[in-house]
């Protein structure tokens, strides 16, 4: 947006408050995200209400919103007849309505847009990217993705969120493409324990983005809170970069019953302490919603 500090300028001076789940707030809003486009389907069938979440999280108190891209492929919206060309104008609207949010949003803050890209699993629908291992190549994972980056990338959002990574692999598969797109990216890791998805160790997954000049931040998100601590400390060692943070509520996705179980383990308590271990990018995924985000805000940003 005209005018807007670039987002790598305000985190050099500060920290930078994410939204929380889309899917949560679609739902809450009534919207019946069964289908395997999940909210991506809503781009195609109700932008509006796209929008109209974007918009609850800036009013909440966010300054990034996360586009509804995640399950948004070629791939998978052909699966519905879509063509290629539908449904790159259709990424592109991913980007336009967090744009349109931000036009709306009642507040002096800059606003920024994050372009999410999500994992190879998320298109297959079955819930492969919380295990990765695809039996995928590098280059077989880059050619998937390049069409998508790179009409995500001609709509000019802020940043890439490359986001919920299983593995090094689908990492590596990524990061080659991010040269000459124009646009800086966020890596985020989805991970257990102190390994990513697919059992890699945390400290060589977060060491690949280390020295990619594109890469603005480097974390995790889609995980427990309590793996989000060890986490954080152990990527702005490895990386020296800014880190993103992002968990769950805590509950847990069973991907054969499409339901969440558990309790919410999410605090706003918590937060302090990926502040203090170099997390600057900081916000909720899935089940965290507007009312959360607005507590990690006032956390984050103390009245003067």
């Amino acid at each position: 947006m005209s005018g807007t500090p670039s987002l790598t300028d305000a985190l050099a001076e500060g920290t930078v408050v994410l939204d929380g789940g889309m899917s949560d707030r679609l739902a809450s809003a009534g919207h019946d995200l069964s289908d395997e486009l999940w909210s991506a389907r809503l781009l195609a069938e109700d932008p509006e209400a796209i929008t109209e979440a974007h918009l609850a999280y800036f009013e909440a108190g966010a300054d990034v919103a996360i586009t509804a891209s995640y399950q948004a492929t070629f791939e998978g919206f052909a699966r519905r007849g879509i063509g290629r060309d539908r449904v790159a104008a259709l990424l592109a609207l991913s980007v336009g309505s967090a744009r349109t949010a931000a036009r709306r949003a009642r507040t002096a803050r800059p606003l920024w847009v994050a372009a999410s890209v999500g994992p190879y699993g998320a298109m297959l629908a079955d819930g492969s990217e919380y295990r990765g291992r695809y039996g995928l190549t590098v280059a077989e994972l880059e050619r998937f993705h390049r069409p998508r980056v790179e009409a995500l990338a001609a709509a000019e959002p802020d940043v890439l969120a490359l986001e919920t990574i299983p593995d090094t692999d689908e990492a590596e598969a990524l990061l080659r493409l991010l040269p000459g797109l124009g646009v800086p990216a966020w890596l985020s890791y989805s991970v257990t324990g102190g390994r990513t998805r697919a059992g890699q160790p945390l400290e060589d997954a977060f060491a690949l983005a280390a020295d990619v000049d594109e890469v603005v931040a480097v974390g995790v998100n889609c995980c427990t809170p309590e793996d989000a601590g060890h986490a954080v400390a152990l990527a702005a060692r490895v990386t020296g970069k800014p880190v993103v943070v992002y968990p769950n509520s805590g509950e847990t996705w069973d991907a054969g019953a499409r339901a969440w179980t558990g309790s919410a383990t999410f605090t706003v308590e918590q937060v302090t302490g990926w502040h203090a271990s170099g997390a600057r990018l900081i916000g909720g995924c899935c089940r965290v919603g507007p009312e959360t985000i607005s507590a990690l805000a006032t956390t984050l940003r103390p009245p003067a």
